[in-house]
């Protein structure tokens, strides 16, 4: 036998079913927000049918999952395609799936996300950079066979300074070293180098410039690969020798410099003759000084 409660207000109308979701999908619809905006998340799973793709993102540490959908006609424009266990970002507008009363990401953009979208945003402006000349090889300047000053920069704190110091030392005890501290890791670190490297410009005095650090993690070496660093490196009018410690792949700093080499010592060896070399061609030394090093505008490193 049905009861009643005494003291619950009985509605006149209820809402229907499809009232409610009609509701729900204006308000999830018609959301600005929500039309169109970028989600990132794991890939949890994915099956294709002949309509499109269904996959499912998840965010595994809040423990939240979307399902998503790419239809066919998308296919072609996608960048990547959603594969189990990867990152990707997608972008798309969340919809409600009226027949089954839960909502979706229809998704039309799909990159990958972690390392795969670092490795693409220096595909493409590695590509628009070459696409202006700036790696073209006839733009590369020669290097002086005698200079008597190089500008170091680098961190004051890295093993490169004190590898390119005693490099230096020893080929040639006499040459002037102008050094201008940057940071080299960190999202400080590319307006750090530019002013770095602009800074020995305004000076005068360097007849070339090493830019240099050690090895370290890729995501270390993404101050090189940013294009304020290349474009300060291509404007600037003194000859620049990349050593950057890191064998795996060339970044785009090792591209448009003049010279390029992996390790600063091998920069400092590329820059600077050997004394016993000079000697032997002939130059005559009268005094030799002990080296000196000089910030060309000193400044408290970071």
């Amino acid at each position: 036998m049905a009861t009643t409660a005494p003291h619950l207000i009985l509605p006149e109308s209820p809402v229907s079913v499809a009232g409610l979701t009609q509701y729900i999908q204006d308000l999830l619809e018609q959301d600005d927000q929500l039309r169109q905006l970028w989600v990132t998340g794991e890939v949890s799973s994915a099956t294709q049918y002949r309509s499109g793709l269904f996959f499912t993102l998840q965010d595994p540490d809040a423990a939240a999952a979307i399902d998503c959908v790419v239809w066919r006609n998308r296919f072609s424009g996608l960048v990547t395609m959603p594969t189990v266990g990867e990152q990707v970002i997608a972008l798309g507008q969340v919809r409600l799936h009226r027949q089954r009363g839960h909502y979706q990401l229809n998704v039309w953009q799909l990159l990958p996300g972690g390392q795969g979208l670092r490795a693409l945003r220096q595909q493409q402006i590695r590509q628009r950079l070459a696409a202006e000349g700036l790696f073209d090889p006839t733009r590369k300047r020669s290097l002086p066979s005698h200079p008597h000053t190089i500008a170091v920069v680098t961190s004051p704190q890295a093993a490169a300074w004190g590898d390119i110091q005693r490099t230096l030392r020893q080929r040639y005890p006499g040459l002037h070293v102008l050094f201008s501290p940057a940071l080299v890791q960190g999202v400080q670190a590319p307006d750090s180098i530019v002013q770095a490297i602009q800074r020995v410009e305004t000076d005068g005095r360097a007849e070339v410039l090493i830019l240099s650090r050690g090895g370290g993690a890729t995501e270390d070496m993404d101050c090189f690969n940013d294009e304020r660093v290349v474009r300060a490196i291509a404007h600037c009018s003194i000859p620049i020798i990349s050593g950057i410690g890191h064998q795996r792949d060339e970044s785009l700093a090792d591209l448009v410099a003049d010279v390029h080499v992996h390790t600063p010592t091998a920069a400092a060896e590329t820059a600077a003759p050997l004394l016993t070399d000079l000697t032997c061609e002939g130059f005559i030394l009268t005094l030799i000084f002990p080296i000196s090093y000089q910030s060309p505008l000193p400044k408290q490193a970071v």
